[in-house]
């Protein structure tokens, strides 16, 4: 029976890499499968909450083939229903994080696909099951997705205890995330957020174990270093110069040693962007 569900669902449309959909028009949304556009199916509710039960069943079973069947099904409802079907968000995701583990490349390549679909669709709709879903996803290679669909204000948060994780390599691909979320932020996200906040993070990578965490505090530290000098209030420099310097807000926000490595780093890039000193 479930079968037979999961056969219907695949002759609903899939979208690998992009929809086209005009809003304000009474044409259907167009998929593109293979480079050939397809028609958005009529929604039919008893067939969506009949396929829904049926998705559970698939997503959790044995056979490799069921599970990829039901993945891709997944994929469909959240692209082409997915007003309709984010009641099943909840009680898909921890099935779709089971499958991003799964030692056959099949089910975790399409898990991963499955994982792009459902940020691309709902975004922060899930937020509360973010958690969850990134656990799963920093096992396999980092994805743009989740930077790119996610608003950084939210995902920021979710980040961070990821940063800490005793897996060096979950910590690399956090970090490699929170590199590229913190410039979507902008000048103003960044003060709001708390510089000294996204500072003392950033600090924390530069002695990981991983040059690609290590790099990519750098570029977040670079980053808040620039946002820094840029949004300084003009009343307290002028007042009191030394207290309105990055070294002094390092040394203000962090212990000796981090504030001591942020300052290498820093110095270092500025140093290198304002070229080598000609000795007369």
């Amino acid at each position: 029976m479930a079968a037979k569900a999961l056969q219907g669902l695949k002759n609903l449309p899939v979208s690998e890499r992009k929809i086209d959909c005009k809003p304000g028009l009474t044409k259907p949304c167009l998929g593109k499968m293979n480079g050939i556009a397809e028609d958005r199916p009529p929604q039919n509710p008893s067939l969506l909450n009949y396929a829904f039960t049926s998705l559970l069943t698939g997503l959790d079973s044995k056979d490799w083939v069921s599970v990829c069947d039901a993945l891709n099904s997944v994929r469909r409802l959240s692209i082409f229903h997915k007003e309709e079907t984010l009641h099943m968000v909840e009680k898909v995701i921890p099935l779709v994080v089971k499958s991003l583990k799964n030692p056959r490349s099949a089910v975790s390549k399409t898990a991963c696909m499955t994982s792009a679909d459902i940020f691309s669709s709902y975004n922060d709709q899930i937020i509360d099951q973010l958690d969850l879903l990134t656990s799963g996803l920093f096992v396999r290679q980092p994805k743009k997705h989740l930077t790119t669909h996610v608003s950084p204000t939210l995902l920021l948060p979710k980040l961070q205890p990821c940063l800490k994780n005793k897996n060096p390599r979950i910590r690399a691909k956090a970090s490699m995330c929170f590199s590229r979320s913190v410039p979507r932020l902008g000048i103003e996200g960044i003060r709001e957020y708390g510089i000294e906040k996204l500072v003392q993070a950033a600090a924390s990578q530069l002695s990981d174990q991983l040059p690609e965490s290590r790099e990519a505090a750098r570029t977040v530290l670079l980053e808040l270093q620039s946002v820094y000098t840029k949004s300084k209030p003009v009343e307290s420099e002028e007042e009191h110069p030394e207290a309105a310097t990055w070294e002094n807000f390092c040394q203000s926000n962090l212990s000796p040693l981090s504030a001591q490595a942020v300052l290498r780093v820093t110095n270092v890039a500025s140093a290198a962007r304002e070229g080598p000193v000609t000795r007369s």
